[in-house]
């Protein structure tokens, strides 16, 4: 029998029918429709694993669509936790990687988060998705195809990066932009500027590029997720009442539950009612209508999608699990409630800045004897205010929970071209006050403001020492995580010569220490009977010495919190003048992050409780009344000329 041959013809035709494959443009799936054929969620990235349904959460479909549309340049979502907004970001790149290859850049807040979604969220979709199979380089391979950061794929590459790391956002053209958790990216990407303009730039060069911003909220008029999302068209999530059938946008004061005869909660009698006809929704009612929903926009359409999501939408939350939330973060305070209102709701937080009244102080007043440190406090701190003829000091006294005591409020005169003027300031670092155990406390940490005259700051802080001192510049806007940062070096100017790293600058988000020194005046205190019962001054209050005038304490509260909206009718908070003096606040500020330098806010009990033995007997204990205050680490070698230790 001859040998079997092909003809040429044969031959051509079939590379021809391979080449047109590879030319044949993807078929016209969206992300969700993409997701629902070939997407596997992974059993260590998932709770659900298996195949992908948009269904389980309908919301979704509308935001992967807005994704995959040609005509969407923007997609921003403004939302709670537990909605699936991650699990979206990832289909959206999965997608491209599979049917419209691309150069993606994924941002995450830190290298570290970066690092954690590559290994813990994007490996397993890869390793798990059939279809993605064989298009990414085996991890163990050696071509370096595959790396933890950076990911190629035919037709494109994937880059993960840190938002603190302006090298990585400056370093490639991309044409998908996908930026996680933006409320929690850095001020600043190093010296560049905003890390999410810094990436926007990135995408210039491609006509078709596509930014998607994700993150639930922080602060109101601080908040990046906030701002582009009033710029978009603030999409909302309308769904019918199963009774009524009228569409709503679901929100929290709709959420009711019943009380018992003594008024105590029943969290798992939580319902949603109606907003039409009170139509009390069981969770399966909820969720079953949350399916029938659909996206409704605002405002007009200008390229920019918006999304704006809860956590009564999730089909993953019970309305029980919530109230409870709720009910302990009111009971918890601001901080708690302001966690409630980010994740849960998906809200800005809005701080409280109105300023108390001055005179209602004066009924606050308490006596102790001049001079002296109350007893339950434990160490001092000090903000000085430098002014053109005088640097003003006030001393306060912190305890557990960080409640406070104004100590002494001192006022040096000359001003920064007075050496005299800084010879005072340094007899303060060693000055002693006498506190309730008998023994001498002095300043543990001393925060001065370098707003003025920076050189001569510079100048004594270095003659002096950093151990005690703290050089500090107040910046505005709110950074509840971490409102002080550094220290950072910077040069010094001495006698004129400059110095290189010369002085060790610490950044202070005084927004924030301004309205909590608010909140802290609004506490409840107890009643003289309930004190007399062994009832605590609740954790923060700030008590004010009978010594101190009315003057004073109109310094103290003569800022307030306004709401200011700009040009492009986007809203920020801003701290405003109410009188002109307002040195008492600042070195409020300024000695409140004298105790964050010090670690106050860190300390777990166990160091409170080191630092409570210390104070309660210091003869006996650690004798001559020598108390150090808790370090979190082993502290760097510095030059000191002061002695920090504050109990002599």
């Amino acid at each position: 029998m001859p040998p079997l041959t092909i003809s040429g013809s044969s031959i051509l035709s079939r590379t021809v029918k391979r080449a047109l494959e590879v030319l044949r443009p993807p078929p016209e799936l969206t992300i969700s429709d993409w997701a629902d054929q070939n997407r596997r969620l992974s059993s260590e990235a998932s709770a659900e694993p298996g195949q992908w349904r948009t269904s389980r959460a309908e919301y979704q479909r509308g935001i992967m669509e807005a994704i995959s549309d040609a005509g969407v340049e923007s997609v921003v979502i403004m939302s709670s936790s537990q909605v699936g907004k991650t699990e979206m970001l990832n289909n959206s790149v999965a997608y491209h990687i599979d049917q419209d290859p691309a150069p993606i850049m994924v941002v995450m807040p830190t290298e570290r988060d970066a690092e954690t979604w590559s290994k813990d969220r994007f490996s397993p979709m890869a390793r798990d998705t059939p279809c993605l199979t064989g298009k990414i380089a085996d991890p163990k391979s050696r071509d370096g195809n595959n790396k933890i950061l950076h990911k190629r794929f035919p037709g494109g590459h994937l880059t993960i990066v840190g938002a603190n790391a302006p090298s990585g956002l400056a370093s490639r053209p991309i044409r998908l932009l996908m930026c996680d958790e933006v409320d929690r990216y850095p001020f600043s990407a190093g010296a560049e500027g905003d890390p999410v303009n810094l990436a926007k730039k990135r995408t210039v060069t491609f006509w078709n590029r596509k930014i998607v911003l994700v993150s639930t909220p922080t602060n109101r008029g601080a908040s990046r997720i906030e701002a582009a999302y009033e710029e978009s068209d603030q999409r909302q999530y309308h769904v019918p009442c199963p009774e009524c059938g009228e569409p709503q946008v679901l929100v929290w004061g709709q959420v009711k539950w019943d009380k018992t005869a003594g008024g105590a909660h029943r969290p798992d009698t939580a319902k949603y009612h109606c907003i039409h006809c009170n139509a009390a929704w069981a969770d399966e009612a909820r969720w079953t209508a949350i399916g029938k929903g659909h996206w409704q926009a605002r405002a007009p359409f200008d390229g920019i999608a918006g999304f704006h999501l809860n956590e009564i939408y999730s089909p993953w939350v019970r309305l029980e699990a919530m109230a409870k939330a709720f009910l302990s973060a009111r009971a918890g305070g601001d901080d708690t409630m302001k966690t409630f209102i980010n994740t849960s709701l998906g809200e800005t937080w809005v701080e409280s800045g109105e300023a108390p009244d001055w005179q209602r102080l004066l009924d606050r007043k308490e006596e102790w004897k001049s001079g002296t440190v109350p007893a339950n406090a434990l160490f001092m701190t000090a903000g000085a205010d430098v002014q053109k003829d005088r640097i003003e000091v006030d001393v306060w006294a912190w305890g557990r929970g960080l409640e406070s005591w104004l100590i002494d409020h001192i006022v040096i005169e000359g001003g920064p071209g007075s050496e005299a003027c800084w010879n005072g300031l340094t007899e303060l670092l060693g000055r002693t006050w006498q506190h309730g155990n008998g023994s001498q406390m002095t300043i543990a940490r001393l925060a001065i403001d370098t707003g003025y005259e920076t050189p001569a700051v510079y100048g004594w802080a270095r003659k002096v020492g950093f151990g005690q001192v703290a050089p500090v510049k107040g910046v505005e806007g709110f950074n509840r995580a971490s409102p002080v940062s550094g220290p950072t070096f910077v040069d010094a100017t001495i006698a004129g010569k400059r110095l290189r790293r010369g002085a060790r600058l610490w950044t202070v988000a005084v927004s924030t220490f301004k309205s909590e020194t608010y909140r802290f005046l609004r506490l409840e205190r107890p009643t003289p009977e309930e004190l007399a019962g062994g009832t605590d001054y609740p954790p923060g209050t700030l008590h004010l010495p009978g010594w101190i005038d009315s003057e004073w304490l109109k310094q103290l509260v003569a800022e307030q919190l306004v709401t200011v909206r700009n040009k492009r009718g986007f809203v920020r908070l801003e701290w405003q003048k109410l009188r002109e003096r307002n040195e008492a606040l600042d070195c409020r500020v300024y000695s409140r992050a004298a105790a964050w330098i010090l670690g106050a806010d860190r300390w777990s009990d166990k160091q409170w409780d080191e630092l409570e033995r210390q104070v309660a007997a210091p003869d006996a204990e650690v004798g001559k009344g020598n108390v150090t205050t808790p370090r979190q680490s082993r502290p760097a070698r510095q030059r000191r000329s002061v002695r920090s230790n504050y109990m002599r």
